[in-house]
């Protein structure tokens, strides 16, 4: 096992910023914009318009689909690239996680891509990270059923998407880690990719060899307009299909 250096977390946890913006956490302001907890209520919260509806439709908008599951989708994998990439790179350069809570995380829905997100207090969590609990359960889980209740999305494209944006979060640490000669942070990286994946939620949604992942299921970005399938898609070519094919 490899073990992981304890670092004091900074109040801007500017070890991350030279990560990219996948990974960056901004600390300050923001306290106008809803926080995650908002955005994965079932039902709009009062007083505030739907983060999470709004969030669709802008993704929805910019890829210029007409179809709000498939922006929904799209929408859940880019928030999810976020979270996982934030947690991993705290955990792998501090040793330990911020209270990533949904009521700490504030988002602006309406903005650009990666999604921007602000930790409102940074509160070290006791003990080793814990990633199942702070993004997987504390965020996908509530994100899935939330999307699953309003458009129809199927829970194994939805888990899909979560394993490809840690895969994706995972590879993009560890490519950092070599160019920066930082053999220690992919070690790192790939013990705590691992763990993750062994997951009951995780375990089947695709197949990895090294940093490489390949899915089960589809995020449908085949059916943006002019849209593909990526590179680890469980389709070598877009299908041609009923609208429902590959939700699973």
């Amino acid at each position: 096992m490899v073990l992981l250096p304890v670092v004091d977390l900074d109040p801007e946890l500017a070890a991350l910023r030279p990560l990219g913006g996948f990974f960056v956490l901004r600390t300050d302001g923001a306290a106008a914009l809803p926080t995650l907890a908002e955005a994965y209520g079932t039902a709009p919260p009062d007083g505030h318009r739907d983060p999470l509806a709004a969030r669709v439709e802008v993704v929805a908008e910019r890829l210029r689909t007409p179809e709000s599951r498939v922006a929904a989708s799209l929408a859940q994998q880019g928030l999810a690239a976020r979270l996982w990439s934030a947690a991993l790179g705290c955990a792998v350069l501090y040793g330990r996680l911020p209270d990533l809570g949904p009521r700490l995380l504030r988002w602006d829905p309406l903005g650009s891509a990666p999604d921007d997100l602000w930790l409102t207090d940074v509160r070290p969590l006791p003990g080793e990270p814990d990633l199942v609990a702070g993004v997987l359960h504390g965020h996908l889980e509530p994100l899935g059923e939330t999307l699953t209740a309003r458009y129809g999305l199927a829970a194994g494209l939805l888990w899909g998407n979560a394993g490809s944006a840690l895969a994706g979060a995972a590879r993009e640490l560890d490519r950092w880690a070599r160019a920066n000669g930082r053999r220690d942070v992919a070690d790192r990286t790939r013990t705590l990719t691992d763990a993750l994946f062994t997951h009951p939620l995780l375990r089947t949604t695709g197949t990895r060899t090294g940093t490489a992942f390949r899915r089960r299921s589809c995020c449908l970005y085949y059916r943006v307009p002019g849209g593909g399938v990526c590179g680890d898609c469980c389709f070598t070519r877009p299908p041609r299909s009923s609208p429902n094919a590959a939700s699973g």
